[in-house]
């Protein structure tokens, strides 16, 4: 399950970990509104395929009714979140979590409460 997700494959994701379960007319029903004006709902068959792919990697499983499959995430969001943050930092980084904040900082993708708030995370992780 080492592969990332495609743009297509993380919004199915989204959806699924949100449902916790479902169909893959659920999940085209709870299909998010895309900001472009032209965007249009993918097809069935197109975000069936996707389901079909993500299960091939590892992301879902389903549970058979008839011919019809019920799918679910295999993986936890925060444990997505983490492999992708991980393959960042090492492959985009060097492995520094440094570079990664520094680059943060400069882009300014960091407030001042931010940066409180990881100082606080980092305070309690030293405590216990």
């Amino acid at each position: 399950m080492s592969k990332l997700l495609t743009p297509l494959e993380l919004k199915v994701m989204n959806i699924l970990w949100k449902l916790k379960k479902g169909f893959v007319k659920d999940i085209l029903e709870r299909w998010p509104e895309d900001p472009e004006p032209d965007a249009k709902k993918p097809a069935y068959n197109t975000v069936s395929t996707t389901v079909r792919i993500l299960e091939d990697k590892g992301y879902i499983d389903h549970k058979a009714f008839g011919r019809t499959y019920e799918y679910f995430p295999s993986i936890s969001k925060a444990e997505y979140q983490k492999r992708l943050l991980g393959n960042v930092i090492e492959n985009a980084f060097g492995g520094s979590v440094k570079s990664l904040m520094s680059a943060l900082v400069d882009a300014d993708k960091v407030s001042d409460k931010d940066l409180t708030d990881i100082q606080d995370l980092i305070d309690k992780s030293n405590v216990d």
